[in-house]
């Protein structure tokens, strides 16, 4: 399972569900790319403060204020992925017991559309 592969089935996923008007569907599926995507940030180096530049700590120069991305492992992808939809089978089996059951199906099928990007085509 490529880190790159998954991403496309979950964003072709999101297409479809969206083309479908399947809001918990395309809500699931959103919350797991913008996991993966926090996963792969780093903590933005400490701007150098400098007597020369109009606003201090700025910095200048195209790219000046880029920090390379965190590469991900399919090993982390899978922790990611597990772990939201584990968070979304969590969140449902509280709505049930609060007696919300259209919600808790709601997120169930979101959950079962991620697990299904999992398996290859």
């Amino acid at each position: 399972m490529a880190t790159d592969d998954v991403r496309t089935r979950l964003r072709t996923a999101l297409t479809t569900a969206m083309k479908a008007r399947d809001r918990d569907v395309a809500g699931a599926l959103r919350t797991v790319l913008a996991a993966l995507d926090n996963a792969e940030a780093v903590a933005a180096p400490e701007p150098p403060v400098g007597a020369d530049s109009p606003i201090a700590g700025a910095l200048s120069g195209l790219g000046a204020g880029e920090a390379p991305r965190r590469e991900l492992t399919e090993t982390d992808v899978a922790m990611i992925v597990h772990a939201e939809i584990a968070d979304l089978r969590a969140s449902a089996d509280d709505y049930d017991r609060l007696g919300r059951h259209d919600r808790a199906n709601g997120l169930r099928a979101g959950a079962d559309a991620v697990a299904a990007t999992l398996a290859p085509a």
